[in-house]
């Protein structure tokens, strides 16, 4: 379990580094080495009353979707969208029951789902939607995932339904689920996404609009770039940019805070992958110490730890 251990870890405390520095330009930012929890005395942080270490909706959405494939033994829609909208509401999985980030997206979507509109239409509501906001949560599916490549592609494309269901959301979250795999599997970063890539291609031949979002969308081929920006395949490629030449997961997370922008989001992302990369021992000791509401999270681990040992789990799946 320490690849998924990384993974979540990694996540989370990408997502509670970047909370400070959220909407900034990069140029406002503090020096690369001086980016943590606590921010200098000089930099007058985003959310001044939320205490360091805290995950934001990012994180908050991950664990929603975790504990309910533990809870489901399967991904159910309805059941994710239950919980998302416990987290919207009720502040489940949020630290402290405190919610104090949403997407404007997602607050519509889900706002939609509680006067009983279905999930399976609550994240078409803006048509073109193309925020980060599904992307952020969806690492939970692949480290949990134990099908083949095509199911899980499947599941990725269904957990977008409920917020943010454009092709090109779906298509992101399927491919940053394949990458996630083969990191798993213990693959360098750069087969990890070369592989994922042509995998995916592959699995979209019977999927020809999926297929189109692929090339010319997301572009796995292209030279990689990124600005840290909401937008979903700029906050992919940020990510897949910073992780091909990362030299442990601080340098992989301090680097995503450090394009400005939406710094949460985009550490959330590259961090839940440089987790699985690098390994939870490569996550510095100070942030893991100061991460809030751990406990929650060991139970969580605990318990999947034991259900995987009844289901005889391999923590690295079949890669196709």
């Amino acid at each position: 379990m320490q690849r998924i251990r990384g993974g979540l870890y990694g996540l989370l405390i990408g997502d509670a580094l970047g909370v400070p520095y959220e909407f900034r330009e990069p140029g406002d930012l503090p020096a690369l080495s001086q980016i943590e929890f606590v921010p200098p005395s000089s930099f007058y942080p985003t959310y001044p009353k939320v205490p360091a270490g805290t995950w934001s909706d990012d994180g908050a959405q991950a664990l929603c979707l975790l504990d309910s494939l533990l809870s489901c033994k399967k991904f159910s829609l309805p059941d994710f969208a239950g919980r998302l909208l416990a987290w919207y509401h009720d502040g489940l999985w949020a630290v402290d029951g405190v919610v104090f980030d949403v997407g404007v997206q997602t607050g519509e979507a889900l706002c939609a789902y509680a006067q009983g509109m279905s999930p399976e239409r609550t994240g078409s509501l803006r048509p073109d939607g193309k925020g980060n906001g599904a992307l952020m949560r969806v690492l939970p599916l692949a480290l949990w995932h134990q099908g083949s490549d095509r199911e899980l592609v499947s599941d990725a494309h269904a957990q977008c339904l409920v917020t943010h269901a454009h092709l090109c959301n779906q298509v992101c979250c399927a491919l940053y689920c394949l990458v996630a795999r083969r990191l798993l599997s213990g693959l360098p970063f750069s087969a990890a996404y070369q592989q994922a890539g042509r995998a995916l291609s592959a699995i979209y031949t019977e999927f020809p609009e999926h297929r189109q979002e692929l090339a010319y969308s997301i572009r796995p081929e292209a030279p990689l770039f990124g600005s840290g920006t909401g937008y979903v395949v700029d906050c992919l490629r940020s990510a897949f940019l910073i992780l091909q030449d990362a030299t442990s997961y601080e340098d992989a997370v301090k680097r995503a805070v450090a394009l400005g922008h939406d710094t949460d989001t985009t550490a959330c992302v590259t961090g839940g992958l440089a987790g699985i990369q690098f390994g939870f021992a490569d996550i510095p000791q100070r942030w893991i110490d100061a991460l809030r509401n751990r406990s929650a999270v060991e139970e969580l681990l605990l318990n999947w730890h034991s259900a995987a040992e009844k289901e005889d789990f391999h923590e690295q799946p079949p890669v196709e």
